[in-house]
C-alpha cells in the first residue's frame, strides 16, 4: 500500500536530513531494509522473472560463506549480506555471562523465563562479518569481520548467529549482530562506528533476530531478551551517540520495530508477548500500548496510512488493526479498528499492499488474504502446492505475490482478492530468509548460495 505514512517513512530513510555523499537510485534500484522500502514487503516498481529455476533466469549463484538467515538488502550496483563464519579455533575464557537453559530459570509461557533447553556452544570462535556483492556479476567486492567472538549461548536448529538484516541509507550500513554489537560503515566498507549492548539471554538460547529499524538520522534496537535489563534504544546513525534508551519488561522478542510518521510525528512501533507498544522517535517516550498478541511474536507490524497491523501466532492466533492517533493503553478499546484470531503467522511477516493484507498459517504453506480495512477475509486457508513450511515473509511486486518455501520452492500468485497461483519455481538450495525485490530482479538468499534472478 503505497500510502503517504509508509512513504514518508522511506523518505526519510532514503533522504536523510543530514549532507550525503550517495544520490539515492532511482525507485527501482533498491531494497534497503528487512521488509523493503515501504516497510511492508513490497516494491513500489519493478518487473522480476515469474518463472526461474537453477537453469533459467539465474543471472548468478554465488556462494555464501558461514551460516546466515537474514534478508539481503540492495542499494544501486550493490548488495549487502551477513554472515557468521566459524574460524575453528577455540575462546581462551569462558563467557562473563552463561546462557539460560531451562531448568530452574525456566519460568510460564510468555514471561521472563520457558520451558525446554538448548545447549550452549562449546566456546567455538566465529568471525561477524559484513558482505558487498557486486549486483552485476555476483563478484564479492568487500569483506568486513565486524567482530570476532565465541557466543555465550547457542540458537534455534534453524537459524544461526546472523539472523538480522542490515540497513542502509546510501551512505550508512548498519550491522546487527545483537551481542556482537551494531556496526556502522559506509557503502566502500570503511568502518565508521560501533556500539556493544551487553549479552542477550534468549528464551530457551533460542538466539536473536530482531534487526535495526532506520529513520532520518535515527537508528532503533529493541532488546527484549529473559533478563530484567531490557530496553529500547536509540542511536545517532552519523556517530554512535546514544540519544535515549528506555526500560521494558517484555520476554524474549524477535520482531524488528516499525517506524512509522502519523500528524507530523514520527514513532516507533515494537510488537511483544505482554504489550505492542509505541515511543515518540525523538524523546522515546511511550505514546500508547495495546495488549492482545500471544506469546513469542516474531512478525514485523506493517502500517496503511492510519492503521498499524499487528499480528503473531505461538499457542494461538491473533491480529489487530490498531488506530493511529491515539494516546495511552488502548486494549479492548475502540482503537482496535478489528481484530482476527486464526490462520496467523509464527515467524513470516504480514505483506499489506493495495488494501490487501496477506497472512501464512503458523510456519506452514497455508495462505489467507484480508481486506485490511475492513478484516473481512477475502479467501483463508489456502494450500500452496509444493511448499511444506515457510519462515520467509512474502512480498509483492507488478501485481503479483511471491511465497518462498524453506525448500527452495517459490509460488507466484495473482495479486488480489481471488487465490490464484501463476507459478512454481523451485530451487536446489534450502530457503529461509525473505525475498529482496529491485527493478527487475529478485536476490534469495539460501543456506549456501546467494541468487541473483533476472535477466532472459
Amino acid at each position: 500500500m503505497k500510502s503517504v505514512l509508509t512513504l514518508a517513512a522511506c523518505a526519510a530513510i532514503l533522504c536523510p536530513t543530514s549532507t550525503t555523499t550517495a544520490a539515492a537510485p532511482e525507485p527501482q534500484s533498491f531494497w534497503p531494509q528487512w521488509r523493503g522500502p515501504l516497510c511492508n514487503g513490497t516494491a513500489p516498481q519493478g518487473n522480476p522473472p515469474l518463472v526461474w529455476s537453477e537453469t533459467n533466469h539465474v543471472k548468478w549463484k554465488a556462494k555464501i560463506p558461514g551460516y546466515g538467515t537474514s534478508t539481503p538488502i540492495v542499494w544501486g550496483d550493490r548488495v549487502f549480506v551477513l554472515t557468521a563464519i566459524p574460524t575453528g579455533k577455540k575462546a581462551d575464557a569462558k563467557p562473563s555471562e552463561p546462557a539460560i537453559q531451562g531448568g530452574e530459570a525456566a519460568g510460564r509461557e510468555g514471561g521472563k523465563g520457558g520451558g525446554g533447553m538448548r545447549s550452549a556452544p562449546p566456546g567455538e570462535l566465529y568471525d561477524f562479518i559484513v558482505l558487498c556483492y557486486d549486483r552485476q556479476s555476483g563478484k564479492v567486492l568487500w569483506q568486513k569481520v565486524a567482530r570476532e567472538g565465541a557466543p555465550h549461548e547457542g540458537h534455534h536448529p534453524d537459524h544461526g548467529y546472523a539472523s538480522a538484516s542490515p540497513v542502509t541509507d546510501g551512505q550508512h550500513l548498519l550491522a546487527f549482530f545483537g551481542s556482537r554489537g551494531l556496526h556502522c560503515y559506509d557503502l566502500a566498507g570503511n568502518h565508521k562506528w560501533s556500539k556493544e549492548l551487553g549479552q542477550m539471554q534468549t528464551r530457551n538460547s533460542f538466539g536473536e533476530g530482531t534487526s535495526p529499524a532506520l529513520y532520518g538520522n535515527t537508528v532503533v534496537v529493541n532488546w527484549d531478551d529473559e533478563t530484567d535489563k531490557d530496553f529500547i534504544v536509540a542511536f545517532d546513525k552519523r556517530t554512535g551517540d546514544e540519544l535515549w534508551r528506555k526500560p521494558r519488561n517484555e520476554p524474549t522478542g524477535w520482531s524488528t520495530p516499525l517506524v512509522v510518521e502519523h500528524q507530523g510525528k514520527a514513532q516507533v512501533i515494537v510488537t511483544a508477548s505482554g504489550k505492542i507498544r509505541s515511543y515518540a522517535l525523538d524523546t522515546g517516550a511511550e505514546i500508547w500500548s495495546c495488549a492482545g498478541l500471544t506469546a513469542n511474536p516474531i512478525p514485523s507490524p506493517v502500517a496503511s496510512r492510519d492503521t498499524v497491523y499487528a499480528t503473531s501466532g505461538y499457542r494461538g492466533s491473533a491480529v489487530l488493526a490498531i488506530a493511529l492517533g491515539r494516546t495511552g493503553d488502548l486494549t479492548s478499546s475502540d482503537a482496535i479498528r478489528w481484530s482476527y484470531n486464526k490462520n496467523t503467522p509464527y515467524v513470516p511477516s504480514p505483506l499489506l499492499v493495495d488494501g490487501l493484507l496477506y497472512l501464512v498459517t503458523v510456519n506452514t504453506g497455508v495462505l489467507s488474504c484480508f481486506d485490511a480495512k475492513t478484516g473481512s477475509p477475502h479467501f483463508q486457508g489456502e494450500r500452496l502446492e509444493g511448499i511444506a513450511g515457510i519462515y520467509a515473509s512474502p512480498v509483492a511486486v507488478n501485481g503479483r505475490v511471491y511465497v518462498l518455501g524453506r525448500n527452495g520452492a517459490c509460488l507466484v500468485l495473482k495479486q488480489g482478492p481471488q487465490f490464484e497461483v501463476l507459478a512454481t519455481n523451485t530451487l536446489e538450495d534450502k530457503t529461509d530468509a525473505s525475498l529482496a525485490l529491485a527493478g527487475d530482479e529478485l536476490f534469495l538468499r539460501g543456506h549456501q548460495f546467494l541468487y541473483c534472478i533476472g535477466g532472459k
